[in-house]
């Protein structure tokens, strides 16, 4: 696909102002005809034009864009040039409008009787591409037409001269450059607001491509684009670097050697494949590690480096589709590190509770078990500042207008456990030895008091997560809480076994160990711990909350997959807030919309 704006005209009166050109060519004048034969748009739009295009009302594709938009005005009455210029689109608004009608399929009198108000003509999901590589969205409304006319416009002539011809070169190169520069600013401009990833490689892929045999496929699959995004190095980098993360899983798999031994077990994401080495070293007899990504032929190498694939088989595809080897049905755990932001964001644990429900023994072993959300009031003010009132004065400016929808998307950032101004409440407690997909779609009431010792303005909620491993499988006793690691813990420095040598743990560093009650190994994502990659989740409040010592702000988080995302989230957050003395249900009740992205 390959979206283009028109640059701006470069006339000759520029050409004139350079000396070597006013003495070779005294006396002559600049000509808006001889500019017009001049400009980048005319010199490619005849090629876009005579491309393949689908109507904007049937499932019907032409041999050219002029052949699409005639049968539309003559069978449907509809001119998309006519209702360009009637409601003077600019190209934003004519992008939108163009795959607005070919997503909802509205009538042609629908069409007919917009007004240009209509909400649509502002959305950014309009601006994604309903049909890739659109020749709609390619070209200016003038280039609709195949009048003689227009086509003697769209002409260069043949240069008469040497000085000619390096004339128009000039002129064509400085062309190809704004439009150059035009397009870098749509990716950009893309990329930012709709948050598409890979859009640069499918706009290359795009390139020269005919739409013909590609109708309403859409720009953005979330699976492809989701198992690309694991394909690179880096990301692999900031997990395996995240020491409470990789240090967590390695004293879970290393300190349960009797777990582990002889036990057949599966990696959902292996990604590097470090939690397979692990198990491999914890005694296992066999592992699979499965990734739909690139990776995985990384960590089939890495396995063989380690001289581990008599142990560990990388097997590459979706876990809903992959088969394992013959002999092996079912497996006595399964271990995988699936939690995104906000924990659900990335919807991995789909694909992990379809394993468990497909290949994990009866009575076999999920790892990590449990995992809870943990929901709290937060201060946040400097990073109120840094995101949002930064722009309020700038130079003297007022460019609030940037920071405005930074109250639409979650903001995945760090926030100090000083800012955390009430005790943290449990919005979501998932066991996943017998939660359904289905009830990853949830709301949950809540209550939070504020335990400010003075009267303060609270900016945003903040969102976190605990994880929890235990030996047996079981749900976690209900007094225990997730172990919080802090900057030179001993479980950040444990030395780990080498060349077949027995693990030798420092101390024990988490909960479990009485009698009856399953082994327990957790960590926290919360402010309280030191930093991991998953960082906090901060809901901005549009209108901050004034709390003091008791004041209670109760109301309903509701959480679900996005409808154009399915590894988005879309979270909503119902509240009202109240003093210590006032009835319960006293205060109006707020309503915010967020997105996690």
């Amino acid at each position: 696909m390959a979206l283009r704006f028109s640059a701006t005209h470069i006339t000759n009166q520029e050409e004139s102002s350079d000396p070597e050109y006013s003495e070779t060519h005294p006396g002559e004048s600049s000509s808006e005809d001889e500019d017009e034969d001049l400009t980048w748009d005319d010199w490619v739009s005849d090629s876009l034009s005579k491309r393949p295009c689908k109507s904007l009302f049937e499932n019907r594709t032409f041999d050219t864009v002029q052949e699409a938009l005639a049968y539309d005005e003559t069978t449907h009455g509809s001119s998309l040039k006519e209702i360009t210029a009637r409601l003077r689109l600019d190209p934003y608004k004519r992008i939108r409008l163009i795959n607005w009608i070919r997503k909802e399929h509205p009538s042609s009198s629908e069409v007919a009787n917009l007004t240009g108000s209509e909400p649509f003509f502002t959305e950014d999901e309009y601006l994604k591409p309903s049909i890739e590589d659109d020749p709609l969205l390619q070209i200016e409304p003038d280039d609709w037409s195949d009048s003689d006319e227009e086509a003697e416009q769209g002409t260069l002539e043949e240069p008469k001269d040497l000085d000619t011809a390096k004339r128009q070169i000039k002129a064509l190169q400085r062309k190809l450059q704004q439009a150059t520069q035009d397009l870098v600013y749509y990716h950009q401009f893309v990329s930012e607001r709709l948050n598409l990833a890979g859009l640069a490689d499918e706009l290359q892929k795009g390139e020269g491509t005919s739409s013909a045999s590609h109708v309403a496929v859409p720009l953005r699959d979330d699976d492809s684009h989701y198992f690309q995004s694991y394909a690179e190095n880096d990301i692999h980098s900031v997990m395996i670097n995240d020491k409470v993360r990789t240090a967590s899983y390695a004293k879970f798999i290393l300190s349960n050697p009797e777990l582990f031994r002889d036990a057949v077990v599966m990696d959902v994401g292996c990604g590097t494949g470090i939690l397979s080495l692990f198990a491999a070293s914890a005694g296992a007899k066999r592992v699979f590690a499965i990734d739909a990504s690139d990776i995985a032929e990384k960590a089939e190498k890495i396995v063989k480096a380690n001289g581990l694939d008599n142990v560990i088989t990388v097997i590459r595809g979706k876990v809903e589709n992959i088969k394992l080897p013959e002999g092996f049905d079912k497996v006595d755990i399964i271990v995988s590190e699936w939690m995104g932001y906000a924990l659900l964001y990335e919807s991995m644990l789909d694909s992990v509770l379809h394993a468990r429900d497909r290949f994990l023994k009866d009575g076999g072993v999920m790892a990590p078990s449990q995992t809870k959300m943990m929901f709290a009031l937060c201060e946040a003010s400097e990073l109120f500042k840094e995101r949002i009132g930064f722009w309020n004065d700038v130079y003297g400016f007022d460019l609030s207008e940037m920071g405005s929808h930074v109250y639409d998307d979650a903001v995945v950032d760090v926030v100090g456990p000083d800012t955390v101004v009430s005790q943290p409440v449990e919005v979501k407690d998932l066991y996943l030895g017998s939660i359904t997909p289905k009830q990853l779609d949830f709301s949950s009431p809540f209550k939070l008091v504020s335990t400010s010792e003075r009267r303060i303005k609270v900016h945003a909620f903040v969102l976190y997560f605990d994880t929890f491993f235990t030996n047996t499988g079981a749900p976690i006793p209900d007094d225990v809480e997730a172990y919080v690691i802090h900057e030179g813990d001993p479980i950040l420095a444990e030395v780990w076994p080498l060349g077949g040598r027995p693990y030798q743990g420092r101390r024990m560093s988490t909960g479990g160990g009485l009698t009856g009650r399953p082994k327990v190994t957790s960590f926290s994502t919360g402010p309280a711990s030191m930093p991991t990659h998953w960082k906090q989740t901060i809901f901005f409040l549009r209108e901050p909350i004034s709390v003091a010592d008791g004041t209670v702000v109760e109301g309903m988080f509701k959480c679900k997959k996005s409808t154009d995302n399915s590894r988005e989230l879309d979270v909503e957050i119902h509240f009202s807030v109240r003093e210590p003395d006032a009835d319960a249900g006293a205060g109006d009740v707020v309503v915010q919309i967020y997105k996690v992205r």
